[in-house]
């Protein structure tokens, strides 16, 4: 099922296999976008790591694109179920009570306006029967944990070089 939501003027909805192609091309742009801005984080998929994994999770329908004016400005995959490096980063998660948030990429012509903060915002709305949504990043990626940090995530531990941070979502 494609599932389409309005965002304040951004239009959220799953990815369809035939966006995978787009969806890998916008991540790897911003990879070598954060490479050439000296940030540590996702260089792997500039050789086509992950591509595969992507794919998949399109596939599964468990990654969104976010369109304004029908051109994909943001993506994020968002799995309801450990995937093999949630479980190397947090440990087995028996509960099944937590979102995992993967590849939040937004182009940066869309960075620093507020679109990150409303796409998590968007999912703490649709996940709240989860009682946590988590993620990981690159230990010493600045932006990117000051970000989690302003959005009030929860630092949690270090594993791997990868800060783990999680926040209760669920809806009382």
């Amino acid at each position: 099922m494609v599932y389409i939501e309005c965002l304040e003027g951004f239009n959220i909805k799953n990815a369809t296999n035939d966006d995978s192609s787009k969806v890998i091309k916008m991540l790897k742009r911003i990879a070598l976008w954060m490479k050439d801005n000296e940030i540590n984080q996702w260089r792997f998929l500039l050789d086509g790591g992950d591509d595969e994994e992507i794919e998949q999770a399109i596939t599964n329908q468990e990654t969104y694109i976010v369109l304004k004016d029908n051109d994909i400005v943001a993506t994020f995959t968002l799995l309801s179920k450990q995937s093999e490096w949630d479980r190397h980063i947090w440990g087995e998660d028996i509960t099944s009570k937590s979102l995992y948030l993967h590849r939040l990429a937004i182009i940066p012509t869309y960075m620093n306006k507020g679109l990150g903060r409303s796409i998590l915002a968007w999912i703490q709305n649709i996940g709240s029967d989860n009682e946590y949504l988590r993620l990981d990043c690159v230990a010493d990626n600045s932006k990117l944990n000051n970000f989690y940090k302003i959005n009030e995530f929860e630092l949690v531990d270090l594993t791997d070089g990868h800060n783990k941070y999680q926040k209760c979502i669920r809806k009382n």
